[in-house]
């Protein structure tokens, strides 16, 4: 068969719903300054479906230090890959500040988090290794295990009972191969707003032999008593061996990088072929990053807003009877039932009448008949938004359980 033909009869499990409300419920176009009122469609919307957990988007500081950086560097420079000739001092001073925030002795700048992580597991582990993941990992994490040629097992997400004899099983397929075993999680789990159970997993290492690898998108900048992350937040950041973080979540920005022994940092940096082999990040974003860094440390008071606004849009859901699962960070999953077309008709009903923004995940990201609204809180945001938010989603609700939102023909908003 033709592949152009192949790919014409089957669009994927997510592609197939293109038609029904691309430009609407997929590859939305928010617009104008990013800040808790955005434009969506002409019309003025309350946003929660942004990653800006300490508002840095529109920081004056951060806007500053990103046009002065263009200005001064352009966003070619520096011109080359790493390795040949995109190297320079505020490249490794940016990574020895993230490395020295997170208690690592060295770290190295990644591109895009995704293809970081990907490239991270492609060159640390190989046919004779083990890797033992959650199975809720990240999907960046998941592709990154689809070009690993050795044995992977996964333990259902954290149960730690079924990790201690997945290591059990890891443990005896080294001794047979002479190969080392990784354990991947991840510190807070992006959907549904849970914590890795890194404590738990930590102790194992008393009695297994394992390197844990932790991504910590969502923790960075978040959580723990100074924001250097989940393992921060258990006391058990320095029984992580590699540490993950993003740029894209509390930072505001793009790129990631990894810290870990100054080893094992070096050996990635000449082994990592999604760096290897691409442009070195630009100037300005490392520069930009330098002054999100600096505000992530000096500025307490926007990790502190954030978990009000957090504590607070939480607690007002749990006091209205929603079932928000068993979230320990910002990330908030508001979870109902329903069909497809009620979930459509909702998420309509809150954007068009109400003036309410937030992600919908439904079938076949999660079971059929599940709705999941993923609310993102921001020190940006307020306490007005959040009771106005709350009283929304009640209302929306209660059509929803009376039938409001059925209807015999799917709503189409199509671009």
């Amino acid at each position: 068969m033709d592949i152009f033909e192949k790919i014409r009869q089957n669009r994927g499990p997510i592609g197939q719903h293109q038609k029904l409300g691309h430009g609407y419920f997929a590859f939305p176009k928010l617009e104008g300054e990013i800040k808790p009122r955005m434009m969506f469609r002409g019309k003025e919307v309350l946003n929660w479906s942004l990653n800006n957990y300490l508002g840095l988007a529109n920081h004056p500081e951060v806007r500053k230090a990103d046009a002065e950086g263009a200005a001064q560097y352009g966003m070619g420079y520096p011109m080359g890959a790493r390795m040949m000739s995109g190297q320079t001092r505020k490249h490794e001073e940016l990574e020895q500040k993230l490395a020295d925030f997170v208690g690592k002795p060295k770290g190295y700048l990644l591109n895009f988090g995704y293809q970081g992580m990907v490239s991270i597991i492609d060159s640390l582990v190989g046919r004779n290794d083990v890797v033992v993941y959650d199975s809720d990992s990240h999907a960046c994490i998941i592709d990154g295990l689809r070009l690993f040629p050795g044995k992977r097992f996964v333990f259902p997400h954290n149960n730690m009972e079924n990790l201690h004899k997945e290591l059990e099983r890891a443990t005896k397929w080294v001794e047979r191969t002479g190969g080392g075993i990784l354990v991947i999680t991840e510190g807070v789990f992006g959907m549904a707003g849970d914590l890795g159970n890194l404590k738990a997993i930590t102790a194992m290492k008393s009695e297994f032999d394992f390197r844990l690898l932790v991504d910590d998108a969502h923790g960075f900048g978040t959580m723990g008593p100074t924001g250097a992350g989940t393992g921060e937040h258990f006391g058990v950041q320095d029984k992580i061996d590699l540490y993950f973080g993003t740029f894209a979540k509390s930072m505001a920005g793009i790129g990631a990088f990894v810290a870990s022994e100054e080893d094992v940092i070096d050996f990635l940096a000449y082994n990592m072929r999604s760096q290897i082999y691409a442009k070195s990040l630009p100037m300005p974003m490392v520069i930009g990053a330098l002054k999100r860094l600096e505000l992530v440390q000096t500025q307490p008071e926007l990790r502190e807003k954030l978990w009000i606004i957090a504590n607070a849009i939480q607690k007002g859901f749990r006091e209205a009877g929603f079932d928000i699962g068993k979230t320990e960070s910002m990330v908030t999953p508001v979870m109902m039932h329903g069909e497809l077309g009620e979930a459509l008709n909702l998420i309509m009903d809150l954007r068009e009448n109400f003036g309410v923004f937030c992600s919908i995940v439904v079938y076949p990201v999660i079971p059929k008949g599940q709705i999941l609204l993923r609310i993102i809180p921001t020190a940006a945001h307020t306490l007005e938004d959040v009771d106005y938010t709350v009283k929304c989603f009640t209302e929306c609700r209660d059509k929803l359980l009376s039938g409001k939102y059925r209807s015999e023909t799917m709503p189409n908003l199509g671009a």
